[in-house]
């Protein structure tokens, strides 16, 4: 057993990450452990991530080896652009440190040009904004841990004499890459910016977003509501700008204890109406299965258009009619909302010949280059003799899923059954119709696949079944299949 993570108490003590637990505890006998969870780690480090997203949209979790030392695990805030929001870096930073030590979180942080020299004054120095284009000369100072090096190449360094990053800067590099390899430079380079060195948001940014801060938090339901319609109107004039409308919309509660409420609502059809996109959280909140947990209330409310499409201007008639495809729209986001937009499907035809393959079911609001959208409509058009014409065809008003096996007996093996077995009822053939002749799709199916051939039968007493041969006798296989696939009125 070994110590992994030790707080500000511990390290005062004497304690370090790698001791073991005897040895800790013969320094501090009254010492608490725990057991080392890397999944409620990650899952602490998500939710801080999540809230830092008060403060700019662009925020990374740091990604490094577990030998390189840094002391903690630590996030990426691009806060350009949003420091003037929070009164400038310094009052910015002061109130990201502020609210976290709050919560019971040691932590340290800096503001500088590159996400490298931020990496190592938060860690390294006390020093916590540097003035722009100052940090490559702040940062000759620091130790060489503050690249981001492996405990081994540090070893290596000390060991020549070389401590701080002043000292390896400008020494000839040729020599170092031959003898330290290309990490050495490659951080050295990021950490003074001269190598760009890029940040990956955990969430994607979003194309529009409006917020607003309370200096009083709110927390009745009523409050929410009309707090969503005026970040909803604030959004429709760059949406109107760019003659979009709103698929997909997301509603950011900020909690004043650090949680955060995510309220994601998807339409059927691009919104841009103020009251729809209000009636859309309504609903979705109406279908949660308790109330929304507003704690001590929310400060900060923010909404986000994560997906938007161009939307069409169609011109109104004076007509009742005008109105159907609007309230069928608006009928789909009330359904979506309360149960979830994936329930809420239609039927499409799907460009396959195989009955049970020939139709499919998609989300009303899938995107229209969605991958699902490869469901097509099947043409109903085919040549013959130079003339196209629709083909009619007699399909069963039950269908099955799946087709269920008979017993069946013909006259001869290519005609159709005068007898058959179905669900442990015995059925005498009157009068069929057929076959319908429907080839394999080998594509999908491969060498194993058979033809059908389908027959309408009646049987003496007036029922009407769909059943098929699955095999053509002696060219395909010597013991044909006979399946029950659907049946008529």
């Amino acid at each position: 057993m070994r110590l992994v993570a030790i707080d500000e108490t511990g390290h005062k003590a004497g304690l370090r990450t790698g001791q073991t637990l005897s040895d800790a505890r013969a320094l501090i006998p009254g010492l608490d452990s725990f057991d080392h969870d890397p999944k409620a780690d990650a899952a602490l480090l998500s939710a801080i991530a999540t809230w830092c997203d008060r403060y700019t949209p662009l925020v990374a979790l740091e990604h490094l080896p577990e030998n390189v030392s840094g002391g903690c695990a630590g996030f990426f805030l691009d806060i350009s652009g949003c420091a003037h929001l929070f009164g400038g870096e310094e009052a910015m930073l002061e109130d990201i440190l502020d609210r976290l030590r709050a919560a019971g979180f040691l932590v340290g942080a800096a503001i500088a040009d590159t996400p490298g020299a931020a990496w190592a004054f938060a860690r390294y120095s006390d020093r916590t904004v540097i003035a722009p284009g100052a940090h490559e000369t702040a940062l000759l100072d620091l130790p060489l841990a503050g690249l981001r090096l492996e405990p081994d190449l540090l070893d290596m360094l000390r060991k020549l004499g070389l401590r701080t990053i002043g000292c390896i800067a400008d020494l000839p590099r040729a020599p170092f890459a031959a003898r330290f390899g290309n990490d050495l430079l490659r951080r050295l380079d990021q950490a003074l910016g001269r190598e760009d060195e890029a940040i990956s948001p955990r969430l994607p940014v979003p194309e529009l977003s409006s917020e607003r801060a309370f200096a009083e938090p709110i927390i009745m339901q009523e409050d929410i509501e009309r707090t969503a319609a005026h970040l909803a109107g604030a959004l429709r004039p760059g949406l109107d700008k760019r003659q979009l409308g709103a698929r997909e919309l997301e509603l950011k509660l900020f909690r004043v204890d650090g949680h955060v409420v995510s309220i994601r609502v998807r339409a059927a059809s691009p919104v841009h109406s103020v009251p729809r996109i209000v009636m859309l959280f309504q609903e979705r909140i109406a279908g949660f299965h308790e109330d929304l947990d507003a704690g001590f209330g929310f400060d900060l409310v923010r909404l986000n258009v994560l997906q938007s499409e161009a939307r069409q201007n169609q011109q109104t008639d004076l007509t009742a009619s005008s109105g159907q495809g609007e309230a069928y729209g608006t009928l789909v986001d009330k359904l979506g909302a309360r149960l979830g937009m994936d329930r809420v499907q239609h039927y499409v035809a799907a460009d396959t010949h195989i009955p049970e393959r020939s139709f499919g079911l998609l989300p009303e609001a899938a995107d229209q280059d969605s991958a699902a959208q490869k469901l097509l409509w099947q043409d109903a058009a085919r040549q013959d003799g130079g003339k196209a014409g629709p083909v009619v065809l007699s399909r069963p008003v039950v269908l099955f899923d799946r087709p269920e096996q008979v017993e069946a007996i013909a006259e001869v093996p290519d005609g159709p059954p005068i007898r058959f077995r179905w669900r442990r009822s015995l059925y005498c053939i009157a009068r069929s119709e057929g076959p319908e002749r429907i080839a394999c799709e080998w594509w999908r199916d491969g060498r194993g696949g058979h033809s059908r051939d389908y027959f309408r039968v009646e049987d003496d007493e007036g029922y009407r079944f769909w059943i098929f041969r699955q095999g053509l006798f002696e060219r395909e296989t010597r013991h044909p299949k006979w399946f029950m696939h659907g049946l008529f009125a």
